[in-house]
């Protein structure tokens, strides 16, 4: 591969090596501390999950879902209340869960069947769940102390007799066994494909790959034994995106989604109906705004009427600084996912540094415009044909 074509393939990727370095150092080594690594993702979590329904929406022809921070906070509302009135645990979960999903109904028809352009109808419902949402929590904050609950998402795992407080040694053997698994999987690909005549990169591109990705998951793994070990919520995150990633790149199903961007006539001549595939995109959105609703429930501690204030915002700005294409039709779940994960970065690197809140804004817009512009000259777009 030459290098040209690598830098473009792997944009992203070296632009979140770069940006973590630049901020490891401008913080003086702050931004690796065991605890700042353990805590970058579980500050993102919401982002993490939410961005794999707002790639669905996008890919369908750069369309985005604007009630996805009103549902989380309709989501969170519901769950603080319930546990306040001391209902079940598991009705607090499910509850939510549903009400979210109902949501993503009722957008999805009227978007879907009902041809409601989807600017205006998830605008509307920004308003109207979060307006909800407020009228359930009664403008007042409420406090979520079931552990519990919380244990559900907040927790970490430990092995009695292995670790202890401030050393869970564990997180680096399951670390490591995750590297070897993952090396195991892409080495019987590639000889898989080779098998079957595909054609495949060269074997020191693959093993290169390898290396730096296991490299990555033990350093990782040694920085939460550190700490407190690994967070029931990467559980949480990983089994969203393993789902949204096969949904996507391994199912006829996941196809519908580029092809309907893709050129949406063609689709519906050849059989797939566009309004099903607009259904299911929304549909998903809303339900995993639910989830994150109580991930960032549990993680704060409360819920209040602003819970989930332009959080749609950071998820639409993850696809696109992962490669999504502005005009629908192209984008990937690791791409997404590494482009929330540079968002966080940016994040916390600048919260450690104490930038004012102004500048954050600004940094993150300057971001986002370069990504898109990024994706427009590269691939040669000056608009929709």
């Amino acid at each position: 591969m030459k290098v040209s074509a690598f830098v473009k393939k792997y944009t992203m990727v070296i632009a979140l090596v770069i940006v973590f370095i630049f901020f490891t150092v401008l913080t003086q080594g702050k931004q690796v501390l065991p605890a700042n690594v353990s805590n970058l993702l579980l500050q993102n979590a919401y982002v993490l999950v939410m961005a794999c329904g707002m790639l669905l929406c996008i890919l369908t022809g750069g369309n985005v879902d604007l009630s996805v921070g009103s549902t989380l906070c309709l989501a969170g509302a519901l769950a603080g209340k319930m546990l306040q009135d001391g209902r079940p645990t598991a009705l607090a979960v499910l509850l939510p869960l549903v009400v979210a999903a109902l949501i993503g109904v009722g957008q999805g028809f009227l978007i879907g069947y009902i041809h409601i352009p989807p600017f205006i109808c998830t605008l509307a419902g920004m308003f109207l769940w979060r307006g909800l949402g407020r009228v359930v929590l009664d403008s007042r904050t409420l406090p979520i102390q079931q552990q519990g609950f919380k244990n559900l998402f907040t927790s970490y795992i430990r092995i009695p007799g292995i670790d202890d407080k401030g050393n869970a040694p564990s997180s680096l053997v399951i670390f490591c066994i995750i590297a070897i698994l993952f090396t195991i999987a892409m080495l019987m690909s590639e000889l898989k494909k080779k098998k079957q005549g595909i054609a495949t990169t060269r074997i020191s591109s693959t093993v290169i790959r390898i290396v730096i990705i296991d490299i990555i998951l033990v350093a990782y793994g040694q920085r939460l034994s550190k700490y407190q070990g690994v967070p029931v919520m990467l559980i949480w995150i990983c089994a969203i995106v393993a789902i949204f990633w096969f949904l996507t790149s391994s199912t006829v199903f996941g196809r519908y989604f580029y092809a309907v961007g893709g050129n949406e006539k063609a689709t519906k001549l050849s059989g797939i109906d566009p309004r099903k595939v607009y259904f299911w995109a929304y549909f998903l959105m809303s339900t995993l705004a639910g989830l994150s609703g109580l991930l960032v429930g549990a993680r704060i501690g409360a819920v209040d009427g602003n819970m989930g204030n332009s959080y749609e915002m950071d998820a639409i700005a993850s696809c696109f600084i992962g490669g999504a294409s502005a005009y629908g039709g192209s984008g990937s779940i690791p791409g997404v996912m590494i482009g929330a994960i540079l968002l966080g970065v940016i994040n916390q690197g600048m919260s450690i540094m104490g930038l004012p809140d102004q500048w954050q804004y600004v940094v993150k817009g300057a971001v986002l415009l370069a990504a898109v512009v990024f994706d427009v000259v590269s691939n040669h777009k000056t608009g929709k044909s």
